[in-house]
């Protein structure tokens, strides 16, 4: 074997082992790429704003599996069929202290008011406001199921807030709100750039395993 094809085989065994050891968890279990399930709850999202006559050109999801220090909004495009954007996002502190972290791991859900805690289910992003925080610009959100039926009452919005990092923050958490899906200021610019002209509303799926 030729020095030039022995070194070609000692970096890409070096390569092999970085990403290995990149996919692991500090406990040394395997992060499971969330793909595949966005990749499926796309899927069916794109029949149910057909069937609703919502907007087919993109959809934001939500997973709540995911760590809160990890990116689990994500933008998907149907056209491309894939994710464009990804962006960390907050959830629902519940009893626990405003702002902190305590539930980044398995945040509880709820669609009671003065709960605190993030609803799941299937929204349409509404109407465009005026927000008190992070770069002042909200969008209501319309719960379209029973488990999400009191979020314009409850004032669930999409939101940006200071506290939230533009980057990944795993092992730390993202901190937690009174259940809206605050994200970034800079993630909201971008989102705010794909919602404020859009003709049909968008759907916003905030879902678990």
């Amino acid at each position: 074997m030729n020095k030039k094809r022995m070194l070609r085989l000692i970096i890409g065994c070096l390569f092999l082992l970085w990403s290995c050891q990149d996919n692991k968890m500090p406990d040394g279990q395997e992060q499971q790429s969330p793909l595949p399930l966005i990749t499926e709850k796309a899927q069916e999202a794109y029949r149910f704003v057909q069937a609703q006559g919502m907007n087919t050109d993109f959809c934001i999801l939500i997973d709540f599996s995911l760590h809160s220090g990890r990116k689990r909004l994500f933008v998907w495009d149907f056209q491309q069929n894939q994710v464009v954007e990804s962006f960390l996002v907050s959830h629902g502190a519940g009893s626990h202290p405003w702002s902190g972290t305590a539930s980044k791991e398995s945040p509880s859900f709820s669609n009671e008011d003065g709960s605190h805690l993030s609803s799941l289910g299937k929204y349409a992003i509404g109407e465009r406001g005026w927000s008190n925080w992070g770069i002042h610009v909200k969008y209501l959100l319309h719960g379209l199921e029973e488990q999400n039926s009191n979020a314009l009452k409850r004032v669930i919005v999409l939101h940006s807030w200071e506290r939230v990092s533009d980057n990944e923050v795993y092992p730390e958490g993202t901190p937690e709100g009174w259940g809206c899906p605050a994200v970034s200021n800079q993630a909201m610019e971008t989102l705010d750039g794909y919602l404020k002209n859009v003709n049909q509303p968008v759907l916003l799926w905030i879902y678990t395993h």
